[in-house]
């Protein structure tokens, strides 16, 4: 009875070895207009329309470029069917006997880049220029404020008072 049992697990074993099922992940990603490439998590894909098959599910960073259009950056979540939740995954990796399609499609329209007016351009540069002139790296806010000194341990001299000479630093 025993050599039985353990000859019906082999065969079993075997069976389910030989003839287990999978999952096939593909996703397809289209724009409009199409042509546009396709970045997924960083690394080009090719233009749009294209399908690309995925083993893992999650979010994604999908970013789409193409000229004339403005770059669009999204986070897509791909969320796993019922059938890849565990404990149903191990039934629906190793169990079934045939293989088994979750095809995604994803759709995203472009918008077309915005043309900006010249005298808004001239306006941001002549900004640029006066901030770079003044020290500053970046553009200085819109809104402006009076600094406030703050107490670092040492006495700072006021902006415009007349400075002592320090005799560490021989001026």
């Amino acid at each position: 009875m025993t050599g039985n049992l353990l000859r019906n697990l082999i065969v079993i074993t075997l069976f389910v070895a030989c003839f287990g099922g999978c999952v096939r992940r593909r996703m397809t990603v289209r724009s409009n207009p199409p042509g546009a490439m396709l970045y997924i998590d960083d690394q080009q894909i090719g233009q749009t329309p294209v399908a690309t098959d995925f083993i893992y599910y999650g979010t994604r960073k999908i970013k789409l470029v193409k000229d004339g259009f403005e770059t669009m950056t999204t986070y897509q979540t791909i969320a796993p069917p019922w059938y890849q939740i565990p404990p149903f995954d191990f039934v629906s990796e190793n169990l079934i006997g045939r293989e088994i399609r979750d095809e995604r499609i994803l759709d995203f329209n472009l918008q077309p880049q915005r043309v900006i007016p010249a005298n808004e351009l001239l306006g941001r540069a002549t900004g640029l220029r006066q901030s770079s002139v003044q020290g500053f790296v970046a553009p200085t806010p819109q809104n402006t404020f009076s600094p406030v000194p703050v107490y670092d341990g040492v006495m700072s001299p006021q902006p415009g008072a007349p400075q002592e000479a320090d005799p560490f630093l021989g001026w």
